[in-house]
C-alpha cells in the first residue's frame, strides 16, 4: 500500500485542506493518506479552535486515513523544529513513500537545493545571519534575507527574487531541511496553494478561505453556520456538535486567568528558564502587567510587541510559561534526538492496515493512548499536561476524566467512505 504523508494542523479542517489532500493523492497515485497533526497547541503559539480528537475525526472522515500526534514540545517551536519533528515522525512509521506540502510557488527546485545548501548550517550562512539578527532584524525574516543572499553568492542568481519568507515557502524549507539532517528516503512534493493566502483574514473565495478567517468566522460569531460554505460536511458536523456540547471555540481569551497566574507565580527570574524567554523579555512581561488598564490577552501582546519580538515568538513564549515548557526539556540535543514513539490519534480502515504494517516497518514504539507507555517519555507527559490546561479553558464544572482523557481516549476510528472517495 502506497502512503502519502502530509504534516497539518486542520485548525479547522477546510475546503482548501480538502483540496490539498486530493491532490496528494493524485500525485502521488497514493492508496492512503498519513497525517502528522498537531494537538492541542499549535505552531503560532495559540490553542487549536477544536480539541485534538475533534479535530482527528474532521480530518479521518475528509480523507486521511492514519493520524498521528506531533508532540507539544515540537508543534509549538518555529518552523525549523517543527519541520524537524514532524518529518522526523512521518520517516519513522517506514510506510510513508513521499510527503506533500502546500507552497505560494508550487516550485520544489530551488526549495531543494537551498535546503542541500544550508542543511549542515555552513559558516558563511551562520555569518550573513548574524548580521541581520545583530541590526534588529526579526528571526524569519533575517533568515530569508541571509538565505537569499547566501545561494546568489553560491551561483544560484534566481535566489535573489524567491519569495523565501512567504510562509508556507519557510516551511516547506524547514521540511527540506529536516529531510536532508535525518537522511530520510521520503520523496518532498509541493502543490501550489490556491485562491487564499495563508494569512488571509477575510474570505475572498466563495468556498476557499484560510484556516486563519474562517477561524475569525467562528470566533467573532460563535456560530458554525457562518464557516458552512467553506468546510466539507463533515467538518461542519463536527463543529456544530462540539459548539453545542460547549467545547468550543477555544482560544487564548479562554486561556488567560491560567497565564496570569502562571505568571504572577513566578519571579522574572523564574521566567528566563521556559523556553522562548530571552533577551530580558522576562523583565518586560513582568513590568508590563500591572501597567495593563485592562487585563486581556489582546492588551498584553500589543503592550509586549516591538521589532524584534513580533505578535507570534510572544504567542510562543507565553504559551511555554503556561504550559511549563523549560529550556531544559527543549535544548538543540534534545531536539534533534526526536520523538521517541508514535502516538496514533485516530484512523480508517485502511489506517488499520497501515498500522498493522507498522509493526514491522516503524522505527519507533507505537502509542494507541498516553497509558501505560513502554518506558517513560518526557514529551509524551507534556502532551498530557496540555490536554490538562486545554480543558481547563472550556466553560462548565469540570471532570477528572477530562483533565486525563490522553489516558483513556482511545483512537478515533471512522469506517465510512471519506470525502475525497465520494
Amino acid at each position: 500500500m502506497r502512503a502519502v504523508g502530509l504534516i497539518v494542523e486542520y485548525n479547522p479542517f477546510h475546503n482548501g485542506h480538502l483540496y490539498h489532500l486530493e491532490q496528494s493523492v493524485r500525485l502521488t497515485e497514493a492508496d492512503a493518506v498519513v497525517a502528522v497533526m498537531s494537538g492541542h497547541f499549535l505552531q503560532r503559539g495559540e490553542p487549536a479552535l477544536l480539541d485534538k480528537w475533534a479535530r482527528t475525526e474532521a480530518a479521518l472522515r475528509g480523507g486521511c486515513d492514519l493520524v498521528i500526534e506531533l508532540p507539544a514540545a515540537y508543534a509549538t517551536q518555529a518552523a525549523d523544529w517543527f519541520a524537524y519533528g514532524a518529518v522526523s515522525l512521518l520517516e519513522a512509521t517506514g510506510v510513508v513513500d513521499a510527503f506533500c506540502f502546500g507552497t505560494e510557488s508550487g516550485e520544489i527546485g530551488l526549495l531543494r537545493e537551498a535546503a542541500r545548501a544550508i542543511a549542515s548550517e555552513p559558516a558563511g550562512f551562520r555569518q550573513l545571519l548574524r548580521e541581520r539578527l545583530q541590526a534588529g532584524v526579526n528571526y524569519p525574516a533575517a533568515h530569508s534575507a541571509a538565505l537569499a543572499q547566501y545561494l546568489t553568492e553560491s551561483g544560484y542568481p534566481e535566489a535573489s527574487q524567491f519569495p523565501f519568507a512567504q510562509p508556507n515557502h519557510t516551511l516547506g524549507l524547514h521540511y527540506l531541511i529536516a529531510l536532508e539532517r535525518i537522511n530520510g528516503s521520503m520523496t518532498p512534493l509541493t502543490i501550489r496553494r490556491e485562491k487564499s493566502g495563508y494569512n488571509e483574514t477575510t474570505a475572498s473565495d466563495s468556498h476557499i478561505a484560510s484556516a486563519t478567517a474562517i477561524r475569525r468566522m467562528l470566533l467573532e460569531t460563535g456560530r458554525p453556520a457562518e464557516a458552512k460554505a467553506y468546510v466539507p460536511i463533515s467538518t461542519y458536523q463536527v463543529l456544530e456538535r462540539e459548539y453545542e456540547a460547549g467545547r468550543a471555540p477555544v482560544s487564548w481569551d479562554n486561556l488567560f486567568p491560567q497565564l496570569l497566574y502562571a505568571i504572577g507565580m513566578r519571579t522574572a527570574e523564574q521566567l528566563a528558564d521556559f523556553r522562548e524567554i530571552a533577551e530580558g523579555l522576562e523583565n518586560r512581561i513582568v513590568q508590563t502587567l500591572p501597567k495593563l488598564e485592562t487585563a486581556s490577552f489582546e492588551q498584553l501582546i500589543d503592550a509586549l510587541k516591538t521589532k524584534r519580538y513580533t505578535r507570534t515568538k510572544l504567542q510562543r513564549a507565553l504559551l511555554s510559561v503556561l504550559l511549563g515548557h523549560a529550556k531544559a526539556d527543549m535544548t538543540a540535543d534534545k531536539l534533534r534526538s526526536g520523538v521517541e514513539y508514535i502516538r496514533v490519534l485516530g484512523f480508517t480502515d485502511k489506517g488499520q492496515t497501515l498500522l498493522r504494517q507498522m509493526r514491522s516497518t516503524a522505527r519507533l514504539p507505537v502509542l494507541l493512548s498516553a497509558a501505560r507507555p513502554p518506558g517513560r517519555y518526557r514529551y509524551l507527559e507534556l502532551d498530557t499536561q496540555a490536554t490538562i490546561a486545554y480543558r481547563l479553558g472550556l466553560p462548565g464544572p469540570v471532570k477528572s476524566g477530562e483533565l486525563y482523557r490522553d489516558f483513556k481516549e482511545k483512537p478515533v476510528i471512522v469506517q465510512h467512505k471519506s470525502a475525497r472517495h465520494q
